[in-house]
């Protein structure tokens, strides 16, 4: 039997738009709550949340942002970071989401790239001072003609814009709105040495967080505490779409993961879902006092990002309550989710595999020289096609063609099995990407931004064995000057306020020269079990893992 596999349903796709799904919720549910904010104690059932959603796009309207005009969002998770997603995709704007741990080197590049003509910012959040950093980079961006901040007037001037704005005007914009117009923009990691921009309709991102919640069993009576990021599509999509399309209600525990305040918002909200990566999993798990807060309310929620240990799934199901918690697997250039298991699957399937197809999507493993489909229990690459697929790259035709086939056929770079039952094995990548704490990141970036160190005259970053976040960053360096030394201290230092913390390597080793293929290609599988030996991580590479 072939690796192959169509995610049939009977469960229609959506048409919408996310502005007309909203309003069927609004209609709906309009006094149950929609979003609660644990941090501010602010809370919104679905007609004030549709009241605020209103009020910020027609604040938009009277800047004179268009349809498809870039309107980049740069937050940790708070209210208005949902309010902005939900009022520009109202207004047909392209939302650019922007990771709130960038510096200055990628917020650059990320607002040229996209263009974007509109910033809402956070004004400062641990570490990060978003004002200044957005002062320092401005001069460079000529698309960029307005910076709005949360809790500040430009935030107050942006919803009393609005009041001018006639009855009218809103629902004129969205007449103009079909659910294929690109919506929002996500940057993953590029083996360029630059993030790709995935870009994603309303029908991409709506069906995958309508269908992820639909396979959870959510209704209008859960609560999904969501500690995982909006930047990404596992908060924004999986998360905040996957809730309003069933009428639940989100609920906010921190800007920023925190375990004890997931645990009170659980606690105290009487969530019924959770979402997290294994390390917040483990986290929570290993929190001091743990077993006195009241998990009772808890039924299931998502485990995604990467590997899970078999054994704290196990005290997930158990000590959390958490019966039916699934297990997804994708890529934000599939909106994202492309496999998931079922509320009823026994733990045997939701700890050794992904899951199986969605709805309405199909899977394939393929031998990557010939693009033939292997027989089920053979390694090869994954590959993925249906609604979920981006639109492409935005403006990069070149590296959409090479991640999209003529078919439409996504190549996830993944190295995957597919069990006689349909379900998923990721036993590996093709790709370098390596997953730290559910943060993807392509060395390559590292690579070309470490070229710039005064000391290097070449290097290779590989992700090795970690018994915490799964993998973290080695930097292997050639140095300019053989007699010359290089810290991991140095390099930390030179990355700070630059690049993103997680991007950051943790250990550093000089080497004389890097293993070569007959071709040229730097061996990093080889070069991987050296540094297991080297730094001591055979126990870390030993765990068993999901």
């Amino acid at each position: 039997m072939n690796s192959y596999a169509s995610g049939t349903s009977d469960v229609p796709l959506l048409g919408d738009t996310i502005g007309q799904n909203l309003d069927r919720a609004l209609a709906q549910f309009a006094d149950r709550e929609a979003l609660v904010d644990c941090p501010s104690g602010r809370r919104w059932t679905y007609a004030e949340f549709g009241h605020a959603v209103n009020e910020v796009a027609r604040g938009l309207l009277a800047m004179g942002v268009g349809k498809g005009e870039r309107v980049g969002i740069w937050a940790p998770n708070c209210p208005e970071w949902v309010l902005v997603q939900y009022a520009t995709a109202r207004i047909g704007a392209i939302m650019v989401n922007i990771n709130p741990a960038y510096r200055t080197h990628e917020l650059e590049y990320v607002l040229n790239q996209s263009g974007i003509g509109v910033l809402v910012s956070y004004q400062a959040h641990k570490s990060s001072n978003y004002r200044d950093m957005v002062a320092r980079v401005r001069d460079a961006c000529p698309d960029l003609r307005a910076v709005i901040f949360i809790d500040d007037p430009t935030w107050d001037e942006l919803i009393a814009s609005g009041a001018g704005v006639p009855d009218s005007a809103l629902p004129e914009r969205e007449r103009l709105l079909s659910c294929d117009d690109p919506i929002n923009i996500q940057y993953t990691s590029g083996t360029t040495g630059f993030p790709k921009g995935a870009t994603l309709s309303h029908h991409n991102i709506l069906n995958n967080g309508y269908f992820v919640g639909g396979l959870l069993g959510y209704t209008e009576r859960d609560r999904v505490c969501l500690p995982v990021p909006f930047y990404h599509c596992f908060g924004m999509v999986m998360g905040n779409l996957g809730a309003t399309s069933a009428g639940a209600c989100i609920v906010i525990p921190a800007p920023s993961f925190e375990p004890a305040a997931t645990l009170d918002a659980i606690a105290k909200e009487r969530a019924t879902s959770v979402y997290g990566v294994p390390t917040m999993f483990i986290a929570e798990l290993g929190l001091p006092g743990f077993a006195t807060y009241d998990l009772s309310s808890l039924q299931t929620g998502i485990m995604a990002g990467s590997p899970c240990p078999v054994e704290i799934m196990k005290r997930v199901v158990t000590e959390m309550n958490m019966t039916e918690v699934a297990i997804c697997y994708g890529m934000t250039e599939t909106s994202p989710v492309s496999t998931q298991t079922r509320r009823d699957d026994d733990l045997e399937q939701r700890t050794a595999t992904v899951g199986r197809v969605m709805p309405h999507v199909e899977i394939k493993i393929i031998d990557p020289d010939t693009g033939t489909t292997l027989p089920r229990g053979e390694p090869g690459e994954l590959c993925t096609r249906g609604y979920s697929i981006m639109l492409g790259y935005w403006n990069d035709a070149e590296q959409t063609a090479e991640a999209i086939d003529a078919a439409r056929w996504m190549h996830t770079g993944d190295l995957a099995v597919m069990r006689d039952d349909g379900y998923i094995n990721i036993v590996g990548r093709f790709k370098d990407m390596i997953i730290r704490g559910g943060e993807n990141i392509y060395p390559r970036e590292i690579e070309e931004f470490l070229y710039a160190h005064p000391k290097i005259s070449d290097v290779q970053v590989i992700g090795v064995p970690d018994a915490r976040f799964g993998e973290e960053i080695l930097a292997c360096v050639i140095l300019r000057d053989a007699g010359e030394t290089l810290t991991q201290e140095e390099i930390a230092g030179f990355c700070h306020d630059r690049l993103a913390h997680y991007k950051i390597p943790r250990y550093v080793r000089a080497v004389q020269s890097f293993p070569m293929t007959v071709s040229g290609k730097v061996r990093k599988v080889e070069m991987r079990a050296w540094a297991i030996e080297e730094l001591g991580l055979g126990s870390a590479a030993a765990e068993p893992h999901a």
